[in-house]
């Protein structure tokens, strides 16, 4: 086990959280004003992504519904990659494609607030569920990395992690994520 290894990778990590903390910090406040706005509106937060994304997805609806830092009452929020038979009977009949865009056009209405975890942008299924939500009227957050890709156009606000590396990105789309969750729920508490 490589000591040099370990320090150069949480470095790397500090590094690159002290860099989008300083380009970066009003972009944040600004997501986080509008999940306060939507919650407050008593409109929804919808996440989503694929694969570590995903797990991030349900962990941050977890986080509003349940709680993050302090008990209070619960917020709405709903994981769109946690349904197995909603995800596998829309991949079978529509295309994996359609796995989040028909679950917005089913449940998303206007007032709510769509975010998208992607470190590519690429998807062709968060794209598509931009493209639904947009047609619906729902706003849309994107979190993303390597350059923002084609989301970041489709998104009302984004938040590019300047970096290529997956595991970069998605840890710091989660810390992001968690100092939005403090700060809304210090706002919304009560």
């Amino acid at each position: 086990m490589s000591v040099d290894k370990i320090r150069e990778s949480l470095d790397g990590l500090a590094s690159l959280a002290g860099r989008v903390a300083a380009e970066q910090a009003e972009a944040i406040a600004a997501i986080a004003q509008r999940y306060e706005a939507t919650l407050r509106g008593g409109g929804t937060l919808f996440f989503a992504g694929n694969g570590g994304s995903a797990a991030d997805a349900q962990h941050m609806a977890t986080e509003y519904v349940v709680r993050y830092q302090t008990n209070r009452p619960a917020m709405r929020a709903i994981a769109l990659t946690t349904d197995t038979s909603l995800l596998t009977a829309c991949a079978n009949d529509m295309g994996f494609d359609e796995v989040f865009a028909r679950q917005v056009e089913a449940l998303a209405e206007p007032g709510d607030l769509l975010v998208l975890h992607s470190t590519s942008g690429e998807s062709p299924n968060v794209i598509r569920a931009a493209e639904s939500a947009k047609a619906r009227g729902v706003a849309v957050v994107a979190l993303l990395g390597k350059g923002g890709g084609h989301l970041k156009e489709l998104a009302d606000e984004s938040l590019v992690i300047p970096s290529d590396d997956t595991a970069r990105i998605q840890e710091l789309q989660l810390a992001i994520e968690h100092v939005i969750c403090d700060l809304v729920e210090e706002r919304l508490k009560g």
